[in-house]
């Protein structure tokens, strides 16, 4: 009896290992399933972007009636740069980092803040209710032409993110250094590329793509109102950050490189230097 109770308490610590996952497969499940939703919402929410501010929100699926739906079309329009702003804070990058439980969090926080940002921006453009009123839309070659200009802001935007780290802008830090099984390693403070030009690019080509329409309605000029401050203000906030990590380096490049609007002949900025 004693050898038989052995025999299967081996058998039963044999199966027990067999179903148990091999060490580290929770956490690529789990880097995996967050890769897919970052990207697939981010791509969500650009896309959106582009379809809903190209008609000058004139369509999206938003059904609040008149006059409640002024008030929600506010609340869509300052629940992303409020968050976005409150999640850039150290306070809020510890809430990031407890957001997914267990050990991972703080590893996945750029894709936290990444998911985030795109539902709340895909709310926006998909939650909008249109007030059914249009000003103006080109026609003919002037259509073509502002759809030009549009599609290179966008372009602009997608260069700028890439200058800055593609993969901190679409959340895909978090969940690679997961798979990795190491510490998110940040890009070094952009200073290439259109960072050379201006100091805030990401915000200045979105800025672009909020005037680069070529149908403008009441609401399209409250979105490009209310966001285009934004861009002029917020990058404050980060500038206050990029001062207190890098210091005199960035002392250095912010003087050498305008804000929003670069100089006729730009300066090439000395922040490389040690």
């Amino acid at each position: 009896m004693p050898t038989e109770r052995v025999e299967l308490r081996r058998l039963a610590a044999l199966a027990t290992a067999t179903l148990s996952p091999p060490p580290g497969r929770g956490r690529i499940v789990l880097a995996l399933t967050c890769g897919i939703v970052v990207h697939l919402a981010f791509a969500a929410a650009v896309l959106a972007m582009i379809s809903a501010m190209f008609s000058g929100m004139s369509r999206s699926f938003g059904t609040v009636p008149w006059p409640w739906a002024a008030l929600t079309n506010a609340l869509l329009i300052l629940q992303f740069p409020l968050v976005h702003s409150v999640l850039l804070t150290r306070r809020g990058g510890h809430w990031l980092g407890r957001l997914i439980p267990g050990p991972h969090g703080a590893t996945l926080a750029t894709t936290t803040y990444a998911i985030i940002a795109s539902v709340e921006l895909l709310a926006l453009f998909v939650c909008w209710t249109p007030t059914g009123v249009i000003w103006w839309k080109a026609e003919g070659i002037v259509f073509w032409m502002i759809t030009a200009a549009y599609a290179a802001s966008w372009l602009l935007l997608m260069k700028a993110s890439f200058d800055a780290g593609a993969e901190v802008q679409s959340g895909a830090l978090g969940w690679m250094s997961l798979m990795a099984d190491r510490r998110p390693v940040f890009p070094d403070m952009p200073v290439r590329g259109l960072f050379r030009l201006i100091r805030q690019p990401i915000y200045a080509a979105f800025a672009l793509t909020l005037w680069t329409v070529p149908v403008w309605t009441p609401d399209q000029l409250a979105i490009a109102i209310c966001y285009t401050a934004y861009c002029l203000l917020a990058p404050r906030l980060k500038e206050r950050r990029f001062a207190a990590r890098y210091g005199e380096r960035f002392h250095r490049y912010r003087r050498s490189v305008p804000y929003v609007v670069p100089r006729l002949a730009a300066r090439r900025p000395d922040a490389g230097a040690d």
